[in-house]
């Protein structure tokens, strides 16, 4: 798979008709979201909110239903994906974080629980569909109850009001609650402390971004092997996530462009930058789409995502090695920290023409020049 193919949006078909899909994008195939796609009774001309659509299985549903759909992802990858579904069914796509939704503006709202995201980041989007709904408005719920279904559904029943269990389906439920009350936000942003290459970092969070709380001891394995001389050099951090190998990378004096395809990372990203004073170049974005064609770095860093909506996928990660290839210029290194069961040697190997390990601990760090 090279960069072409990753980027490829195509169409599959379902029982609704053709659904464009593409690596990276979640949502489909996903038996959570077919089951609420085919559960949800929406009525005619009724303004739908969908607040974890991914390509927009539900969205496209709903919208053949009759309803006014608004679908708001903050997948870069997913969105793009999204927008030409959107595109195609006539409902409208939205970047942007479900607490973002506007309030009493939705007669129903669809609501797959993102629970691989965490617990702060479910909480804080039942807490979003809630208020989002109109008083006596219809919030559908779908999700696992491997992954904490029955626990969310009590915290939405506390907080929003009746609900009830339409469907199982196997490990798979749909409930549907009616708004009887309208609850609080949690508190989105958190902070915390690291001392990373003898310098004191304070990071900035929102609920749902990695290894918030502490930096994750795949990154600082990173940053211990990057030993080169970074003041001035360009530097390109892919999948940057809160910023735990750019900011010390921009305060060594590295010039440092950051790309992140989930948008409550960019911002965390930004606001962390900003607190602790430093210059970095986050843009939001699918693998390499925010680049320009001419930009080249002297080194590209990575701690690259295996996981898509809960699931072990590569794509993001093999389609990171390409891109590092791509904008290096000659002579630039490519870091990549990875779990050790994690075979990227064979692919660096080929796209590189060569790979070396250059840390071998709980983690492993590859590199290889162009």
């Amino acid at each position: 798979m090279e960069l072409a193919d990753y980027h490829r949006v195509r169409p599959v078909p379902t029982p609704y008709g053709p659904l464009f899909v593409k690596a990276g994008a979640r949502g489909f195939p996903d038996p959570r979201y077919e089951l609420l796609a085919r559960v949800a009774e929406l009525t005619q001309g009724a303004r739908v909110l969908d607040l974890n659509p991914g390509v927009g299985l539900a969205s496209w549903q709903a919208a053949r239903s009759g309803a006014r759909v608004v679908a708001l992802e903050p997948s870069r990858a997913a969105f793009r994906v999204l927008s030409e579904n959107a595109r195609v069914q006539g409902f409208e796509a939205r970047l942007g974080l479900p607490w973002e939704a506007e309030a009493e503006a939705y007669d129903a709202v669809l609501l797959m629980l993102p629970a691989e995201r965490g617990t702060r980041y479910v909480e804080a989007s039942l807490a979003a569909a809630g208020r989002a709904l109109k008083p006596g408005g219809l919030l559908w719920i779908a999700g696992s109850k491997k992954k904490g279904f029955e626990r969310y559904f009590k915290t939405a029943k506390h907080w929003i009001g009746y609900g009830l269990v339409e469907e199982r389906e196997g490990p798979y439920r749909v409930a549907v609650l009616e708004k009887e009350r309208t609850p609080e936000l949690p508190p989105l942003w958190e902070a915390f402390e690291a001392e990373l290459w003898g310098r004191r970092f304070t990071f900035r969070t929102l609920p749902g971004v990695f290894s918030e709380g502490r930096v994750d001891p795949a990154s600082e394995l990173l940053l211990e092997a990057l030993n080169e001389s970074k003041k001035g050099a360009p530097v390109l951090d892919l999948g940057a996530g809160y910023g735990a190998l750019a900011l010390p990378l921009a305060a060594r004096g590295a010039r440092v462009t950051a790309l992140e395809d989930d948008l409550a990372s960019v911002r965390a990203l930004e606001a962390s930058a900003a607190e602790n004073r430093l210059e970095v170049d986050a843009r939001h974005s699918d693998v390499d789409e925010a680049l320009t064609e001419g930009e080249r770095f002297a080194i590209v860093v990575t701690n690259p995502p295996f996981h898509v909506g809960g699931s072990v996928i590569l794509d993001v990660a093999k389609a990171f090695v390409y891109a590092a290839y791509r904008y290096l210029e000659k002579g630039g290194r490519f870091y990549l920290v990875a779990n050790p069961f994690l075979k990227y040697e064979p692919l660096i190997e080929s796209v590189f023409g060569n790979v070396e390990t250059v840390r071998a601990d709980r983690y492993k760090v590859l590199a290889a020049t162009r």
